[in-house]
């Protein structure tokens, strides 16, 4: 079997970087990049559909954060454009995942959807109470962004600089790709002391090993002048790095002697809790999330988390010594395998959620 080194490179394919470069910067990093006045150049809107309760779209952001916060002004935020929010697709189990959870059904009341498209919020409106509504002006996010593609790469960065606007707020969050089922509470395996926390592809043992491979699909980060410095020069340094989107450079930057500078104290979260299909957790007593990472292709993303679903439900009703004894594993991945990424774009089979409820 392949090292795990050697299957996240797989993973990691790149295509050539792009020699398109921003000149707008809203961080300089010591070994400076020009800076520019970004004011203008990305903008907030509350709605497609006029309904806010504000029109100042920040002060929409406040509203819509304070609504979905818990006491301690933590959020859960996602991302969501067109291609995942249709009816039967990634949405609808990301969502199920937390009904099928234990003790996960809570976590909905403080989870926005950030839609990127006018028919991901309309959807959002239809399935969540907590939607807002985010777009870059001259790019459309409705399509499926696949990786590593010029519109897959303006999403992950105008998350990135989204997100740092949400700590600037005073607000810690959990961000979760949509594409990871929530099975249990993970906020007890946090570590406290941390001012950045990120999933892995690859854990290897320790917590505070910078050669872990990390996700930036699920993080939680604390709100304080370390985490908005931090995300300001990460932000800043996809013009460093240009082609190469937020976990790449997160890659790079996380030896960057600025991330001492800053204190901010980072660590990795053990796949053991928080797996994935490049690293499955391997007891379902512990697991707390699963990641379709690894992964190309809707029809491929949306088999493999139907199966992870009956999986679990599966594992949730044995009775207690059976569930003790680890008698079920995981069945996936299967269409997510390593295969499926030599074969990417080759067809497979249809997956309608509704055939979950009846399993």
């Amino acid at each position: 079997m392949a090292s795990p080194r050697l299957l996240a490179r797989f993973h990691r394919r790149r295509y050539p970087p792009s020699t398109a470069v921003s000149a707008c910067c809203p961080f300089a990093p010591p070994r400076s990049l020009p800076l520019r006045d970004c004011s203008s150049a990305v903008r907030i809107f509350p709605s497609y559909l006029n309904n806010s309760p504000s029109p100042n779209p920040m002060q929409h952001l406040k509203e819509v954060l304070g609504n979905a916060s818990m006491g301690n002004n933590t959020v859960i935020l996602t991302t969501l454009n067109d291609a995942w929010a249709s009816t039967n697709s990634v949405v609808d189990l990301f969502l199920k995942s937390f009904m099928l959870g234990d003790g996960t059904h809570w976590l909905l009341d403080h989870l926005v959807i950030i839609a990127l498209d006018e028919k991901a919020y309309n959807r959002c409106q239809a399935v969540h109470k907590h939607c807002f509504s985010l777009v870059t002006e001259d790019v459309d996010f409705q399509e499926e962004a696949y990786f590593m593609t010029p519109n897959y790469l303006k999403m992950m960065w105008r998350r990135i600089d989204f997100l740092r606007s949400v700590l600037e707020l005073g607000y810690d969050f959990v961000f979760t790709d949509t594409d990871i089922m929530w099975f249990r509470d993970p906020f007890p395996q946090f570590f406290p002391d941390a001012d950045f926390q990120i999933a892995c592809d690859h854990f290897f043992g320790d917590p505070d090993d910078l050669n872990n491979m990390p996700n930036g699909g699920f993080n939680y980060v604390k709100s304080n002048n370390r985490s908005i410095a931090f995300y300001k020069f990460w932000y800043a340094s996809h013009e460093t790095y240009p082609g190469y989107h937020d976990q790449d450079v997160f890659n790079k930057i996380k030896f960057d002697p600025l991330i001492s500078d800053i204190g901010l104290k980072i660590r990795f979260l053990d796949t053991a809790y928080f797996g994935g299909l490049c690293e499955p957790s391997k007891d379902l007593n512990l697991v707390c999330t699963m990641h379709a990472n690894c992964c190309y292709g809707m029809d491929s993303k949306l088999h493999d988390l139907k199966i992870m679903l009956q999986d679990w439900r599966a594992f949730t009703s044995l009775p207690p010594d059976l569930k003790n004894e680890s008698v079920i594993s995981w069945r996936v991945p299967q269409n997510c395998s390593l295969h499926s990424l030599h074969h990417f774009g080759s067809p497979s089979p249809e997956i309608n959620v509704e055939q979950e409820e009846e399993n």
